[in-house]
């Protein structure tokens, strides 16, 4: 149980940032803001680090593994930015949500964990339900669309990997290599597109990071405790606060499909967590 609160603190976390980005996005490029997610949150787990975890610093003991995952979040930061930066958070999410899709399918090739229908199902209905919510037929799939399911691809990944390093370094180690593999690629790119923010700007941009540090350090700590193919669905709860968010911050109330579709992504998350209990 401790894992799926973890899980599910984490998706309420992430889309408060993932809103501030889109904000940020109408002045500032979107390279810019996703340097700046890594920057700050290097700048905010590192001091942490030194003044309360000394112990936790080390060299790591899988470094390819934790390069890899620094790679593809970063990755998957730049085309989730670029996609909430020209279509809704709404659509650019649920379109990332083939993720959870990704952990169940892939999970027993790269972690050996066992993946039957009774996990593989409530993902696909999940996923059955997220497409309520976006109604494909009236999709525009332009290049942000597309860039909203690679998100989907490389968080996927991630989320593999993440469950991977989980039993070899710790937490607060993790998020951190992260964050310098983050701030170290964004650091060579960003100076040529930069653009000098106010600072309303870098408030929300150290905000940005703020969210980002909470959001997978919760993560990391709920995939240390529960295998992914177990906690996949519950990814599709990030849904919830980013409609939330979306109402009130870009006018986007939800319609009843959009309500229809959370309705069967609920249902297939306590069929998960049915399951969680009585079979471990």
């Amino acid at each position: 149980m401790k894992a799926i609160i973890l899980n599910l603190s984490a998706w309420t976390m992430l889309p408060v940032m993932d809103g501030i980005a889109k904000y940020l996005s109408l002045s500032v490029p979107v390279l810019q803001i996703t340097w700046a997610r890594y920057f700050f949150t290097v700048s905010i787990v590192l001091p942490l680090m030194i003044l309360f975890f000394k112990n936790n610093i080390k060299v790591s003991k899988k470094p390819f593994l934790q390069f890899l995952r620094g790679v593809l979040l970063f990755v998957a930061n730049i085309l989730f930015f670029y996609s909430i930066s020209v279509i809704s958070l709404s659509k650019a999410l649920t379109l990332a949500f083939i993720s959870p899709l990704v952990v169940t399918l892939f999970s027993s090739i790269f972690l050996k964990e066992q993946v039957g229908m009774t996990k593989i199902l409530p993902v696909i209905v999940g996923f059955l339900g997220c497409l309520i919510v976006i109604r494909p037929g009236i999709i525009e799939f332009n290049l942000a669309s597309f860039a909203a399911i690679g998100t989907g691809l490389m968080y996927g990944f991630y989320l593999i990997v993440t469950r991977k390093l989980s039993t070899h370094d710790n937490p607060l180690l993790t998020l951190l290599l992260t964050g310098v593999v983050g701030a170290v690629i964004g650091s060579f790119m960003v100076p040529f597109i930069w653009v000098q923010p106010n600072i309303e700007e870098w408030i929300m941009l150290f905000l940005v990071g703020l969210f980002a540090s909470i959001g997978h350090l919760l993560l990391i700590l709920s995939l240390k405790l529960s295998e992914a193919s177990k906690l996949a669905p519950f990814g599709y709860f990030e849904i919830v606060p980013n409609i939330i968010i979306g109402y009130y911050f870009f006018n986007n109330f939800p319609d009843k499909y959009d309500f229809l579709g959370l309705i069967v992504i609920i249902l297939s998350g306590i069929y998960v967590l049915k399951n969680y209990f009585y079979k471990g």
